[in-house]
């Protein structure tokens, strides 16, 4: 892994010189995770995530944009950025790895509220570049078998297995939707993208009393295993449509 915000310009030139490299850009969010997690959840998820990729495929790192959008935590705590905004930031990064000679780019994804603007952002930089550019974007919950929650038990047991930023004596239980069916889950679902606070109450999907370091890190390897397979798979597909 080559971590680029270590790195010295001569050095990093050659690195590129001597072989075609793949990029990392990790994508989280500063919001609210309930009483017992930091704004930085997302962000330190997905880096820790990309981190761990990069080291295992020998790829380029890039520092996480640690911002987000994250309108629907309000009035909890939350520092967004527009849609746009994130879609022109990511754009411009990738149009400037390619200028640098750098042209697939894994876009890792740790926030919810990230997926409706990184939607399509591959075929779009594909005409951009005039096909010179190979983006995936992939979020890292696609590659585990437990539903995703927002500070619940995954949430929690991820970030005990990699931070030693979590208050366990003050954890809550948030929203449950255990017993109910599928299309009440997706009305909350929609409900909760306008008003994340208004449906949760404390601002809690799922119940993360009973999460644990050990429980983090089953589930962390898990999504390292799935993630490196399909990058493996994006690498050595044609087609870049192939983002979850």
């Amino acid at each position: 892994m080559t971590e680029i915000k270590f790195q010295f310009d001569p050095n990093l030139r050659k690195i590129i010189k001597n072989k075609k490299q793949v990029a990392v850009i990790p994508v989280g969010s500063i919001e609210q995770h309930g009483p017992h997690l930091p704004i930085s959840t997302d962000s330190e998820i997905v880096t820790e995530i990309s981190r761990k990729l990069s080291e295992k495929k020998n790829f380029l790192l890039l520092p996480t944009i640690t911002y987000g959008v994250s309108f629907e935590h309000g009035p909890f705590f939350n520092l967004s950025i527009k849609e746009s905004t994130l879609r022109t930031i990511i754009t411009d990064l990738c149009t400037s790895l390619l200028a640098n000679n750098i042209k697939t780019v894994f876009v890792i994804n740790g926030h919810h509220g990230n997926l409706k603007p990184l939607k399509n952002i591959d075929v779009k930089l594909q005409k951009i570049s005039k096909n010179k550019l190979r983006v995936f974007p992939l979020s890292y919950w696609h590659f585990m078998q437990r539903e995703f929650d927002h500070a619940g038990f995954v949430e929690t047991s991820l970030m005990l297995a990699i931070s030693k930023n979590v208050k366990m004596k003050s954890v809550e239980k948030g929203l449950v939707t255990d017993g109910m069916n599928q299309q009440q889950i997706n009305i909350l679902g929609r409900l909760a993208a306008k008003s994340f606070p208004k449906v949760t109450k404390n601002g809690i999907w799922g119940d993360p009393r009973k999460a644990t370091k050990r429980d983090g890190q089953i589930i962390l390897d898990e999504i390292m295993r799935n993630l490196e397979k399909k990058c493996q798979t994006c690498l050595t597909e044609h087609s870049s449509k192939l983002h979850q």
